[in-house]
């Protein structure tokens, strides 16, 4: 019997079960044909168990240096722990410790993305605000569209796993495995829609002024009694399809035109509400890093989603508008978040 240096897993486990049978060292050495030193070494190892890993001391933070570190994450917003300590001349503090003295002053977030606004978006945002301030919006029956991809954004699929499991696999496919292009608008307590966009159709002016005929008119708009059409104001962005002369001619012909149909601001998706109900409706068709496997089952989850929310959380959305319009004026023209 030669003399070999390492024991595999299955003579291991072998050898664990041949002393839970009450086998000595020198007969499983010879039913496994290893040298008896080698069994003998194993067996005593495994009694000693692991040594116990030596402690080092922390390093301790004081007070001051505290004051330091949460002047410099105010400083350094999305910095890494490493970086704020060592702007703070702090050196010698593990990873653990760092982010454990962070979360008591401080959260982990992403950067917000928002569209660039220079000075004369800011003034329009401004003159925007001032002409509708007193405006019932109420009244108001606001926009948009919506694309909804089978995998879902980028860096929502998170959350806390058990100590033993292992994360889900998450699928990766360009373009997001393809998506649905959705239309909606909401208006008082109203949830118009949403409407799918067939497939493989680019809204252009032509294909938006149709598919606004084949849905929103014809399933909506038309159901709707002559004084409200009268009093409503219709809202939407500045995309090309929306405000080129041929939809913009075609909306005319349809009766809405002049004050019956609102001017918008460039670069301002923060002041459509519609934009919270987006959030709403992705948030419960992504929660827990939820995946689709075909465009109608993510359409499905659209309108799923879209039926679970309440007239009130759209009232709520849209007699926000008045406070937008303030903080519009306040930040003069800037930003205001969503």
């Amino acid at each position: 019997m030669g003399q070999k240096k390492d024991l595999t897993g299955s003579e291991k486990s072998k050898i664990v079960r041949y002393l839970a049978e009450g086998c000595s060292s020198l007969k499983i050495a010879k039913l496994l044909k290893r040298d008896h030193r080698t069994i003998k070494r194993f067996i005593q190892n495994s009694q000693q168990g692991r040594k116990k890993r030596v402690e080092k001391p922390r390093r301790k933070i004081t007070a001051h240096e505290l004051r330091k570190v949460k002047r410099a994450a105010a400083k350094m917003p999305l910095a890494t722990s490493l970086a704020i300590f060592q702007s703070c001349n702090i050196t010698g503090v593990p990873k653990s410790t760092r982010c454990a003295i962070l979360r008591d002053m401080a959260k982990v977030r992403k950067a917000e993305r928002r569209p660039p606004l220079n000075k004369t978006h800011k003034l329009k945002r401004q003159d925007w605000a001032k002409k509708y301030l007193k405006t019932d919006f109420s009244k108001v029956l606001w926009t948009d569209e919506m694309r909804v991809s089978l995998d879902g954004p980028d860096g929502w699929a998170r959350g806390w796993i058990g100590k033993g499991q292992r994360a889900p696999v998450q699928l990766r496919r360009q373009q997001g495995g393809g998506g649905v292009l959705v239309w909606a608008g909401i208006i008082k307590d109203e949830l118009v829609g949403p409407f799918r966009v067939e497939d493989g159709v680019k809204l252009n002016s032509q294909s938006y002024c149709q598919f606004l005929e084949d849905t929103f008119f014809k399933q909506w708009y038309r159901k709707k009694s002559a004084s409200f059409k009268k009093n409503m104001i219709f809202m939407q962005d500045n995309a090309p399809s929306h405000t080129s002369k041929y939809s913009t001619a075609w909306l005319a012909r349809k009766g809405i035109k002049e004050e019956k149909l609102m001017t918008w601001p460039p670069c301002s998706p923060d002041l459509n509400p519609i934009e919270n109900l987006w959030s709403i409706i992705k948030c419960e068709i992504y929660k827990e890093g939820k995946q689709y496997t075909s465009l109608n089952s993510v359409w499905e989850a659209v309108v799923a989603a879209a039926r679970n929310v309440d007239g009130e959380q759209i009232k709520t959305l849209t007699e926000s508008m008045d406070g937008r319009l303030l903080s519009v004026l306040a930040k003069k023209g800037g930003y205001i978040g969503r």
